[in-house]
């Protein structure tokens, strides 16, 4: 029997956890019972009763487990690390608010027996905010016209990854990591299954605005180097028009001493102009500085401050092996009495 590891990440979701794991097993049970499965929470330190709530599903079913973070180590190292934990031969990664529809589940696992190695979830539409959504979009597009890999546009992480992509993500040892351009970058063979994303089921939504430029700045300093060029050319290019300029004036001012008064207004507007154009692009150098320092220290994804359910599961498989194991050897005594017998 195949065992499908269901994985979702959730920091301050109370109001989410209970239903979300009840419409997932029910999904598992009703549309894929001859899949064994793991439904995994990772917490990332939760304020509210999220830690409690989830204490409470994984005593009633020892199949719900949980790991509980020490600290918030953010919206990309906490899933990645989770996807890390699994025990099953693939793993579906959803949000706890309902926003990746429980009913794609079973589509994830058709198309994953078809042979697809990861299958991903792409949104449509949406009924959030349009202009958010329209956002994204273009940001999207930004990223796949400025990057060297094809990105790929209104993927947010959800969908079902083999066992055999993540043995690949083990071995990447990145601190830093961005599923979503990894995937388009490392992955094998993708199926993409499309959707309307709908609204929250309760509580609000935790991506404001700085946990969004942290992941537009991921995405640019990890897989573009754009940036940079641009500062580059529009470095030379600024520098070339101020020289062009600085040496008219001073023609014009050795040509018509008496008529030419060159004023202060050009002085300011120049020094304005190329002062804003430095600190912007010594702002974005400082991104991909900051991104290799993350790089460079190595610290871990994830410390974890508990887990729940994870030895008692390691424990009832190693039972499950021991009784076929012990079937085993009461087959192959059967057979070596037969034997004596004729």
């Amino acid at each position: 029997m195949k065992k499908i590891s269901v994985l979702i990440p959730c920091y301050n979701e109370e109001e989410n956890v209970v239903p979300i794991s009840e419409a997932v097993i029910k999904t598992l049970q009703k549309d894929l019972p001859e899949y064994d499965y793991e439904l995994v929470f990772i917490d990332n330190d939760s304020q509210d009763h999220t830690r409690s709530l989830i204490r409470q599903l994984c005593d009633e079913n020892p199949k719900i487990k949980a790991i509980f973070n020490a600290r918030n180590f953010g919206q990309f190292n906490s899933p990645y690390y989770g996807m890390l934990q699994i025990t099953g031969d693939c793993v579906i990664e959803m949000v706890a608010d309902f926003q990746d529809p429980v009913e794609l589940i079973p589509q994830y696992v058709h198309e994953w027996e078809k042979g697809y190695k990861i299958v991903i979830g792409i949104k449509t539409s949406s009924r959030e905010n349009r202009l958010m959504y329209w956002l994204r979009g273009c940001y999207y597009k930004m990223m796949k016209k400025l990057s060297d890999v094809e990105q790929i546009e209104q993927f947010t992480g959800s969908g079902l990854y083999d066992r055999d992509f993540i043995e690949v993500l083990r071995n990447l040892d990145d601190p830093t990591p961005f599923l979503r351009g990894i995937v388009a970058e490392l992955g094998f063979k993708i199926k993409q299954i499309p959707y309307e994303q709908p609204k929250r089921r309760a509580g609000e939504t935790k991506n404001h605005f700085y946990q969004l430029y942290d992941a537009a700045m991921l995405s640019i300093t990890s897989y573009t180097k754009a940036g940079l060029r641009l500062a580059t050319i529009f470095g030379s290019i600024c520098s070339l028009i101020s020289m062009v300029v600085a040496v008219v004036y001073l023609v014009m001012k050795l040509m018509y001493w008496d008529r030419f008064p060159a004023g202060m207004a050009p002085v300011l507007i120049g020094m304005c102009f190329l002062g804003s154009v430095q600190i912007f692009f010594i702002g974005l150098m400082g991104e991909y500085i900051l991104s290799i320092n993350a790089r460079v220290m190595k610290r871990p994804l994830v410390i974890e401050e508990e887990r729940l359910n994870f030895a008692a599961g390691n424990a009832a498989e190693k039972e499950e092996d021991g009784l076929e194991n012990c079937e085993d050897a009461d087959l192959f005594a059967a057979s070596l009495e037969d034997g004596d017998n004729v």
